[in-house]
């Protein structure tokens, strides 16, 4: 049995695991890589095996880090099963989708902007995905419930339990017969923080032979919510008052922008804002804001409360959800008094672009960093200091008060993970460190070893095989 993991190893984008056993061989995530300017080439290269041995696919979640080179996979040849829980099925719906049409969109842009310019002729770009192969891909999903075992393949059993990371994510088991007696293989996806809002809290797992955890906030804690609100709260006000600036706030789809709704609600209900004009301008972002309502089953019990609090408060709390292209160019005449939650959450595509063009040139605007940015992004160079950026080939100077809030995050932070981990009956054989930046995953380990006492703590590296004990 071997483990080979072609993504989110040294890094926290491109997640993809491939596992090699007796009775055939399949993928746990196949996700894009993101951030950076060797992203698309990644991209490209990825996937670079015998698709034909793969026998089947687990997804652990929707976010387009660990799914969303599923359209590549099948258009490249892949014509077999892909499991993931129900709401995960539901978000990819919308989010593959969207995504291949940003690419379409983004590839025909710098087409345009290739043929303007003089000089040597290069290749013409494409996108890495259209919309009618995100389509055709959709097809090959096949939804199973929480807790419901089921077998994917010979030899294979598993096992979806809640991650509490976004909707749908989970932490899988899964059971490989090896010779008559099973190892079982835990992959924990994104794992969410505890006591957060809109979902339940991750499921404690407590047996795994081999372990594969991720390690994104691995050598940090988060701050405390209650700290999260007084600096989200003082932003709002100082920003918002009298009209004087807008509050920009790049979010993921899925996720980040439902918690922020929570977070901006309940500050409007414990009265420590007013009122607040909001937009949610992500035509993908408003898909999964609805498909997040009609999957209460999931919610936690704040959450209940909170959503019944604002039907019923509609005038202190605007919400508005932005659909089609003039709506969302209109914002960028309104100089005052909005928020605006807008896609993609690390600022390298989507309409985010746009809001920031026209808002982070304004000393009387703010934008409020929420979410973890990779290196190489936009985002992860405001959060830098960078004084300059350019989009859309255009220089802007950094004007506008950039916030880093980093107490909403929907990952574990290293407390967390520990806790997490001290669930389980006994250390398993083996830990594999995955999903974090090198430094990150490093300090996670040692913490593991340290903390835990465990042995057999490695972390992983791309394409190196590793094989189970």
């Amino acid at each position: 049995m071997q483990l080979r993991f072609f993504g989110a190893a040294g890094e926290v984008t491109g997640s993809c695991l491939r596992v090699d056993h007796e009775g055939g061989a399949f993928l746990v995530d196949c996700g894009l890589f993101q951030g950076g300017r060797e992203a698309d080439r990644k991209n490209r290269e990825a996937l670079d095996f015998d698709l034909r041995a793969i026998d089947f696919v687990l997804l652990t979640h929707a976010h387009l880090d660990h799914s969303g080179l599923v359209p590549r996979l099948v258009a490249l040849g892949y014509r077999g099963p892909i499991f993931a829980t129900p709401a995960t099925v539901d978000l990819l719906g919308v989010m593959l989708m969207d995504s291949a049409f940003i690419q379409e969109k983004e590839a025909e842009w710098a087409l345009r902007n290739a043929r303007s310019r003089k000089g040597r002729r290069r290749a013409e770009p494409s996108p890495l995905y259209t919309v009618e192969q995100a389509r055709s891909s959709l097809l090959r999903l096949r939804a199973v419930p929480y807790e419901t075992p089921f077998r994917p393949g010979q030899g294979v059993s598993c096992r979806f339990r809640n991650a509490g990371h976004i909707l749908g994510s989970a932490i899988i088991e899964i059971d490989i017969d090896r010779g008559g007696a099973a190892t079982r293989l835990v992959v924990s996806g994104d794992l969410g923080q505890p006591l957060r809002p809109v979902l339940q809290d991750p499921v404690q797992v407590s047996k795994a032979d081999l372990l594969c955890i991720e390690s994104t906030y691995g050598n940090r804690a988060h701050r405390s919510f209650a700290a999260t609100y007084d600096e989200l709260a003082g932003v709002l006000q100082g920003t918002l008052r009298e009209g004087a600036g807008n509050v920009i706030i790049p979010a993921f789809a899925v996720g980040r922008t439902q918690e922020m709704l929570f977070v901006l609600a309940d500050l409007v209900r414990m009265g420590r804002i007013a009122q607040l004009d909001v937009v949610v301008d992500s035509p993908m972002a408003s898909a999964v804001t609805e498909l997040t309502v009609r999957h209460e089953e999931l919610w936690d019990d704040e959450t209940r409360e909170l959503y019944a609090w604002t039907q019923n408060n509609a005038d202190r709390f605007r919400l508005r959800l932005v659909q089609d292209v003039e709506e969302s160019m209109a914002l960028n005449a309104v100089r005052g008094g909005l928020v605006i939650i807008s896609a993609s959450g690390m600022c390298d595509a989507g309409r985010i672009k746009h809001h920031l063009r026209y808002n982070l040139g304004r000393r009387e605007c703010a934008i409020v960093i929420v979410g973890f940015q990779a290196a190489g992004t936009l985002g992860r160079r405001l959060v830098d200091g960078a004084r300059q950026v350019t989009l859309f080939g255009e220089r802007i100077a950094v004007q506008a008060k950039v916030h880093t809030i980093g107490g909403l995050s929907a990952h574990a932070d290293q407390p967390a993970l520990l806790a997490w981990l001290r669930g389980f009956s006994h250390p398993p054989r083996q830990t594999f460190i995955v999903h974090g930046e090198p430094e990150a995953a490093v300090e996670f380990a040692a913490a593991v070893e340290r903390e835990l006492r465990w042995q057999g703590v490695t972390v992983a590296e791309p394409g190196r095989p590793y094989h189970a004990n």
